[in-house]
């Protein structure tokens, strides 16, 4: 449906951001449509959505944008009480990013993992594939979903599962999905794509210490069976 630049309070409620935020979970907005909950409001021709997506656009990468003063926001456009908002909110996560302590777990054993994420994916009709990045002390740096569906080499390429892992100069990766199915064992396809990940690893210098298949409150490490 062609929404033109219409206000987002007259868009179909589904599409409106706060409102799918609430149906999905933050994960399932897209960088754009989590800054204009941010912002709230837009402005004449152009709705808080467009705005966001203008901002991204122009830095290339959000990345960018998190770097970005209040007076370099202010000279794209943008009012103070916007800027300040966006300045604030990036502000926050480097502070969590950066707060460690006991709160940060240390990946130690597959058990590890399947502790933090597996609750996550537990009750899922689809699969996911995410990937944790970690740092050189096993602590999880960040954590992406990389593909909803079926798993496959088309949904799952390295080149998605590896960018952000170089950004942040990531030391090593842990990759996980989950099979709604019931039964961890791993497909041909799961073996596949996890050889293909491997290799890519290797030649990008950040090693995969593990692919863990979560299902039904089992898993099965392939790092354990030796397929790693």
């Amino acid at each position: 449906m062609e929404r033109g630049n219409r206000s987002i309070k007259y868009w179909p409620e589904g599409d409106r951001p706060r409102e799918k935020l609430l149906r999905l979970g933050a994960s399932g907005l897209s960088d754009a449509e989590l800054l204009a909950i941010l912002l709230r409001t837009g402005s004449r021709g152009a709705t808080a959505l467009d705005r966001a997506r203008q901002l991204l656009t122009g830095v290339r990468a959000l990345r960018e944008a998190a770097r970005m003063t209040v007076s370099d926001l202010r000279s794209c456009g943008f009012g103070t009480v916007h800027a300040a908002t966006i300045v604030a909110a990036f502000e926050l996560a480097r502070r969590l990013e950066a707060s460690g302590g006991p709160e940060a777990p240390v990946f130690r054993a597959p058990t590890d993992v399947v502790a933090r994420y597996g609750p996550l994916l537990r009750d899922l009709r689809h699969e996911e594939f995410w990937a944790i990045l970690l740092s050189t002390a096993n602590q999880p740096i960040r954590e992406l979903r990389i593909s909803s569906g079926t798993l496959n080499s088309s949904l799952v390429h390295p080149r998605e599962c590896f960018a952000e892992a170089i950004k942040l100069h990531a030391a090593s990766i842990i990759f996980l999905h989950n099979h709604p199915s019931g039964n961890p064992e791993p497909s041909r396809e799961d073996l596949a794509v996890t050889r293909q990940l491997v290799e890519a690893g290797r030649i990008l210098g950040i090693p995969v210490h593990d692919h863990i298949i979560l299902a039904d409150g089992r898993y099965v490490s392939l790092a354990e069976r030796g397929q790693i």
